[in-house]
Parts: C-alpha cells; sequence; structure tokens
C-alpha cells in the first residue's frame, strides 16, 4: 500500500466516524438527515476500497439511497401541517 491510499483511508475513516457522530448529535433533523447520507456514500466508498462491490452496491442504494429518501420523506410529512387537523380544531 502506497502512502497515498493510506492517507486516503485515514481520511475516509476520519470522514465517516465525524459524519456519524454530527448525524447523531445535531438538533436540526434536516441537516443530521444529509449527513446521514453522506456517511452512506462514504461507507460505499469504504467497501469499495475494502474490495466489497457488492456490498458497496447494496450500502449505495439502500443505505444511502433509499434510506435516505424515506427519511427525508418523513421529514417532510412532520413539517407541513397535516389537512384534517385545521378542520378537527375548529370544532
Amino acid at each position: 500500500m502506497t502512502w497515498g491510499l493510506a492517507a486516503f483511508d485515514l481520511v475516509l475513516v476520519v470522514s465517516v466516524l465525524g459524519l456519524a457522530w454530527r448525524a447523531l448529535a445535531d438538533p436540526d433533523p434536516l441537516r443530521a438527515v444529509v449527513q446521514f447520507i453522506a456517511m452512506g456514500t462514504l461507507l460505499a466508498v469504504a467497501w469499495v476500497r475494502l474490495q466489497g462491490l457488492d456490498v458497496a452496491l447494496a450500502e449505495a442504494a439502500v443505505g444511502a439511497a433509499l434510506t435516505g429518501a424515506l427519511l427525508l420523506g418523513a421529514l417532510a410529512q412532520m413539517r407541513e401541517p397535516r389537512r384534517g387537523s385545521e378542520r378537527r380544531e375548529e370544532r
């Protein structure tokens, strides 16, 4: 392994751990979801570096893309008021 790849691996590990910590500790849910998606993408890169291409593809598809889209959709529903709740409050 060359020094360049070792430095890349070190930066990759520190970035994944930093994003994981920030996603858990961030009080803003939108930023936490974006950091989660970025962490999943970097985890896919880490799996490529470990020559686990099938696991990298699954991580990118499920871990970053699908789960990230579901979390963003849930966040959007949490932020917008329900249409039915306005009618119930008027009664």
